[in-house]
């Protein structure tokens, strides 16, 4: 028998299959992450976990139900995406806004315009604001992706929004190698991100990340670093959320 360095190749296998065993029966069940994300819906102050309903199969978490805020639908995914072992969000709750938060289009429409023109992160004049049944479209060019997010962000909370579309775009002024190194120290940064085992490559103005990342929190901080950096017009994620290892 051939030995391999470190040891013979049956206690190598022995050693592959007693990991493999003991990983599979230290990842979470279904029942668990189910568990821990209605737990982390009822973590959050602003959300009253009794109108979110949680399933949860082979890891792939879907929400549903009806809540009375744009703002609260984006909270319920969120906090979703926190809980360790949760592989992906299926997100179907619906906005039905109560009588306290109704509003009509025009009443949306002019706390849009005002709520933009004091926000400093957003230029004045650049976004043009569309409103029909409480969905709010956002059109316009800005320099920065965070000028892009931050409008849609600014608008969310609005009492009346059902939605929110934004269809703003980013017109870059840096070159594919410029945002490559802005991303890549943003990585090296990050108290939450693991430099080494994620890699983005640069096609023009997309990113795309490749690697292995922790958790839904690890990935959602990557790809928001990687939409920070200037110029950026799209990212493609191909990140893979690791399922956790517990050790004994």
């Amino acid at each position: 028998m051939h030995a391999i360095a470190g040891g013979s190749s049956f206690d190598m296998k022995i050693h592959h299959y007693l990991f493999t065993f003991l990983k599979l029966k230290t990842m979470k069940t279904d029942a668990q992450i189910q568990k821990d994300v209605m737990d982390e819906l009822k973590w959050e102050p602003f959300l009253n976990s009794s109108e979110i309903g949680v399933a949860v199969k082979h890891g792939v978490v879907t929400l549903s139900g009806i809540v009375d805020t744009y703002s609260k639908k984006l909270g319920a995914e969120k906090a979703a995406k926190k809980v360790a072992g949760v592989k992906a969000v299926a997100e179907d709750i619906q906005v039905g806004v109560s009588p306290d938060y109704r509003k009509t289009d025009s009443e949306i429409a002019e706390a849009v315009v005002y709520t933009l023109k004091w926000h400093t992160d957003v230029p004045e004049g650049n976004i043009h604001i569309k409103v029909e049944d409480g969905v709010v479209k956002l059109e316009g060019e800005v320099e920065w992706e965070y000028q892009r997010h931050n409008a849609a962000k600014a608008v969310e909370n609005l009492a009346g929004v059902r939605s929110v579309l934004n269809l703003v775009t980013v017109k870059p002024r840096v070159t594919s190698l410029d945002i490559k190194q802005k991303i890549n120290a943003a990585f090296h940064r990050s108290a939450t991100v693991d430099s080494s085992k994620i890699t983005a490559d640069i096609i023009g103005h997309k990113v795309i990340l490749n690697g292995k990342v922790r958790s839904f929190t690890e990935k959602d901080d990557a790809e928001y670093a990687a939409w920070s950096a200037p110029g950026v017009l799209s990212v493609e994620s191909k990140l893979e959320v690791e399922e956790p290892e517990y050790a004994f």
